[in-house]
């Protein structure tokens, strides 16, 4: 344990109930003050500088991503090593053969590769949710767990899933995993658990707290690459939106009309 990690300590029975309001006070306001605290086994809270929302989520904007496929370098996984460690996906533990692992393990991008069949063309991109303007996901989700927000990210409610998996059987991109096993560590900002689905929500809980970028831009422009662009796509002047307008870009399956908040470029 770290010095920005604090344990909550039990209390014995005979403690004045002054005492121990007095100690919760003060843990609160400590855990508050911190960077991060272990509230719980396997559990962190982490603080972030930027005010978190006090308005409600309205349809003014819609979040979205280019991905220049020009400038995504092949065999690095920096925007997936980024999404892992900031959605706790990295907590994971392995269960049973490697290769029933990798079959089951959560992942919200991968690196997959597109060949033209006119050309033999190949084509390398991160793929994962596409945040769909009309997602089949929440069309067959028959709890209302899968929805889309009115900023155009597609989520989860972990509350109101019951792990049907209708959804991964409607989302013909394959962007979402069922939790299989127990989490032994995840975060606060990001809660997973066993029986349900999940995928990439654009960092929503950044979007959240009033940050503006995701975890997977931030990774690709510190490895140079500068292969995603977020932003607000009802915004004109947003650098998505101007980037847009400078490149030809395409959604991955147009022909299912699902107007993606995810664009591509040289694909």
């Amino acid at each position: 344990m770290n010095e920005n990690q604090t344990r909550i300590a039990s209390t014995p029975d005979e403690t004045p109930a002054s005492a121990v309001d007095a100690g919760r006070r003060g843990f609160i306001g400590t855990a508050g003050l911190s960077a991060a605290a272990l509230v719980a086994p396997g559990v962190f809270l982490h603080s972030v500088a930027a005010d978190p929302r006090t308005e409600p989520v309205t349809d003014d904007v819609r979040w979205g991503l280019l991905i220049d496929t020009a400038k995504c370098a092949d065999g690095c996984s920096a925007c997936v090593d980024a999404c892992n460690r900031e959605n706790g996906l990295d907590l994971q533990e392995p269960r049973g053969s490697e290769s029933k692992w990798e079959h089951q393990k959560a992942v919200w991008i991968r690196k997959v590769k597109l060949q033209d069949n006119q050309t033999g063309r190949i084509t390398q991109l991160p793929l994962m949710c596409q945040h769909c303007e009309h997602p089949p996901c929440v069309d067959v989700c028959p709890t209302g767990a899968s929805f889309k927000r009115a900023d155009g990210i597609v989520m989860v409610d972990r509350h109101l899933c019951i792990g049907c998996r209708y959804c991964m059987m409607a989302c013909p991109y394959k962007a979402r995993s069922f939790i299989h096993q127990p989490t032994t560590g995840q975060l606060t900002a990001v809660p997973r658990g066993k029986g349900c689905v999940e995928s990439c929500n654009l960092c929503v809980h950044r979007r959240d707290n009033g940050e503006e970028s995701t975890a997977c831009v931030d990774a690709c422009a510190q490895e140079g690459h500068g292969a995603i662009v977020f932003g607000d796509l009802k915004d004109p002047d947003s650098a998505i939106s101007q980037r847009l307008r400078e490149i030809p870009s395409r959604q991955i399956r147009e022909d299912l009309v699902l107007n993606t908040g995810v664009r591509y470029a040289g694909v």
